[in-house]
């Protein structure tokens, strides 16, 4: 009786567990210090919050600031070898706009490549 409470206990406790971290988001922070571009939307110079969602490598990046969404864009997790000893927004100013073409988060051994996704990768048409 006892191991059988134990085991529905244990089961029950791994499916809340497992529903949680399908829900969850990821975070992060980033300071823009110009204007710059993300997906075709303008954000102005200052301090944003980074949440994104999906499965896999790709991914939907939420710029927000405070609770106001103010751009979205597609991207893919790409991983890194060495994790970046500070926060950074590669822009790409190869067309005369200053676009974001990739964030770096100080610690983690990933970076976020805005407007990049698999299928850009299988068209040919990837950012890297």
């Amino acid at each position: 009786m006892k191991l059988n409470h134990l085991a529905k206990t244990v089961v029950l406790g791994l499916a809340v567990m497992l529903a949680s971290s399908a829900f969850a988001s990821n975070k992060g922070s980033l300071q823009v210090r110009e204007s710059v571009e993300v997906n075709g939307q303008q954000l102005a110079p200052g301090q944003y919050q980074l949440r994104w969602d999906g499965t896999g490598a790709n991914v939907e990046v939420s710029f927000m600031q405070g609770k106001k969404e103010v751009a979205k864009a597609s991207a893919k997790v790409v991983a890194l070898d060495k994790a970046p000893d500070y926060d950074a927004a590669v822009v790409d100013h190869s067309d005369g706009k200053a676009r974001v073409s990739e964030i770096r988060f100080a610690g983690k051994k990933y970076v976020l490549a805005i407007g990049a996704t698999e299928k850009a990768e299988m068209s040919g048409g990837s950012n890297r």
